[in-house]
């Protein structure tokens, strides 16, 4: 049967159309496999790792990558209470964790009672914080005291004397009030030695490559990035996260970071500050943290702290400091307004 001009033209629009269907389709098909892929690796590098789990990468490294939290109720030094006993007996570390948040509040000035009213345990951490390991009293092992070393005689003090403060500029003021970089108590979540934030969200996602780990704190949402191999930047450039190095010493990655800001140095500490870090996987909930803090300028011995990354199944969340820095420039108008009056 003849097929005429009109048939024909329609069959071609039908062959180009199921052409362009099907080609589509495959793009589709494509596009939703490789969305399905990339999925699928965000969700194996934040889920949490099943018991027995296998616990390595594809190029054969001990497997870090998950979300992790080292909140815990052991202090960094040991309780005077407990000057000689390195561990408490169950009853005490009952009693001891249930006073986290009678415990938090002293660590506050007493000029900031007033303003922290609104803190309470209903969405505090501190009801949940444990004793790690044994019932530890404290998370430095070395010194065995549990102590920080003494300071070198002539180091900057820690935390500085108060003093009248200076509203010049937003530079002023420090890293933690500008939201920039959690510094409270002489630490960071972000910079190493990575102390547990008595406050809590001592949450963190670790995703590992070949050359690179990195480490997202939720605490103002930092990101540390570790390269593996290679050398230090010049000592002439200093980061607020220092400089991190990484290298595989079996199935540890032992990070060395240098090159500290004043603005972030641990316990006031000197340009000389270095940490060696030491990620271990344990099993498959649990990464061993041992770090290692020494600068002959600050203290008269290295210190050694032992912290566990325990896996979680809790998400990592948005951390909205204060809304558009209004308590920055409401500072600097009270401070205009202070000068006026004083002339």
């Amino acid at each position: 049967m003849p097929t005429s001009k009109h048939s024909s033209r329609c069959a071609s629009r039908y062959t180009l159309a199921v052409r362009v269907c099907v080609g589509s389709a495959a793009v589709i098909v494509a596009m939703v496999a490789s969305l399905s892929s990339v999925s699928a690796q965000q969700d194996a590098a934040t889920a949490r790792p099943k018991a027995g789990s296998a616990t390595r990468t594809r190029d054969g490294r001990s497997d870090l990558q998950g979300i992790w939290t080292t909140g815990t109720a052991t202090p960094l030094e040991r309780p005077a209470e407990f000057a000689d006993k390195p561990s408490l007996t169950e009853a005490e570390a009952a009693a001891y964790e249930k006073s986290g948040y009678a415990r938090l509040l002293k660590k506050l000035p007493p000029e900031e009672i007033p303003v922290a009213g609104d803190l309470s345990e209903a969405y505090l951490d501190t009801p949940s914080f444990k004793l790690a390991g044994n019932r530890r009293a404290s998370l430095i092992v070395i010194p065995t005291n549990g102590k920080l070393p003494d300071r070198v005689p002539g180091a900057k003090d820690e935390p500085p004397p108060e003093g009248k403060r200076l509203f010049d500029g937003p530079e002023a003021f420090d890293l933690e009030e500008r939201c920039l970089m959690t510094v409270a108590f002489g630490s960071s979540n972000a910079t190493p030695p990575l102390i547990p934030n008595p406050f809590g969200l001592n949450f963190y996602q670790i995703v590992q490559t070949p050359r690179h780990v990195m480490i997202l704190s939720e605490l103002v949402h930092d990101v540390r990035i570790i390269r593996i191999g290679g050398a230090h930047l010049p000592p002439t450039v200093q980061l607020w996260r220092g400089d991190s190095i990484g290298q595989w010493e079996k199935d540890t990655l032992v990070v060395e970071t240098t090159n500290f800001s004043e603005k972030s140095r641990y316990g006031g500490a000197s340009e000389q500050l270095r940490v060696i870090e030491r990620f271990t996987r344990t099993d498959a909930s649990t990464i061993s943290y041992r770090v290692t803090v020494e600068d002959p300028k600050t203290w008269v011995m290295p210190w050694t702290a032992d912290i566990p990354f325990k896996a979680t199944d809790e998400r990592m969340f948005e951390f909205a400091c204060h809304e558009a820095n209004y308590s920055i420039a409401n500072a600097l108008r009270g401070a205009r307004t202070e000068e006026k009056e004083e002339r």
